[in-house]
């Protein structure tokens, strides 16, 4: 079983940078992206395998197993987006579930004391992941962006700050259209952290674009970062 210890500091250093990847997100081999990523400095890792060309059964399980042994290996946190069978199977760290998929209450009962995401777009959804048992937030998109197939229009940074003057005070991580010229505003205007699909996983050099993304956020948040 995975011995994090979730605590609120500690779930604010992990979703620092957070990179969400699937093998269809990248323009070389995911276990070599993920790898120079971590390299490069990323806090936490979510294994999101959707969309067109994505793995299905054996093939998916066998390269989720492989990117969570990866980063055990490298003290990343390693999450599953939605499918709670498979991070259970795997043991992961933790689930990401979105407005759409299986309600974060029952996710809470099925995964016991593993880090829960739930995704957020506005203030009624957050304080309805809070009521759920979720121990982080994603919001956002918060910039246009075209990597998820069914994503939202995007809700701009003032949604960030209408949650924060609103007392969520849960940790939140922005997604959405994210880069490292932008990541210091996200933070700026409430986020914990900041969310990254193909602005690491279609770079040319992985590892330096996740370098990038992590100076770009710890230079506004002050911090030497998570203690990989």
């Amino acid at each position: 079983m995975s011995e994090l210890n979730w605590h609120d500091a500690a779930i604010r250093e992990a979703l620092q940078v957070y990179f969400i990847m699937g093998s269809n997100n990248c323009l070389k081999d995911p276990m070599d992206v993920l790898k120079e990523a971590i390299e490069g400095g990323i806090t936490l890792f979510q294994f999101r395998e959707k969309g067109t060309g994505a793995l299905k059964g054996d093939a998916m399980f066998e390269l989720a197993y492989r990117m969570r042994e990866l980063c055990r290996r490298h003290s990343v946190p390693f999450i599953v987006n939605d499918d709670v069978e498979l991070a259970i199977a795997i043991d992961a760290d933790g689930v990401h579930v979105g407005q759409e998929d299986e309600g974060a209450a029952a996710v809470r009962e099925r995964i016991g004391n593993k880090l829960l995401g739930v995704s957020a777009y506005n203030i009624a959804e957050a304080e309805a992941a809070i009521r759920s048992g979720a121990d982080y937030i994603g919001v956002g998109p918060l910039f246009t962006t075209q990597t998820k197939e069914d994503a939202k229009a995007a809700s701009g940074l003032q949604v960030l700050s209408e949650m924060r003057e609103n007392e969520i005070r849960i940790p939140i991580v922005g997604i959405g259209g994210i880069t490292a010229a932008n990541a210091g505003q996200v933070i700026r205007a409430g986020a914990d952290g900041v969310s990254f699909i193909t602005a690491i996983s279609h770079a040319e050099s992985p590892t330096a674009a996740a370098r990038e993304l992590r100076q770009a956020v710890q230079a506004v948040r002050g911090t030497s970062g998570y203690n990989m």
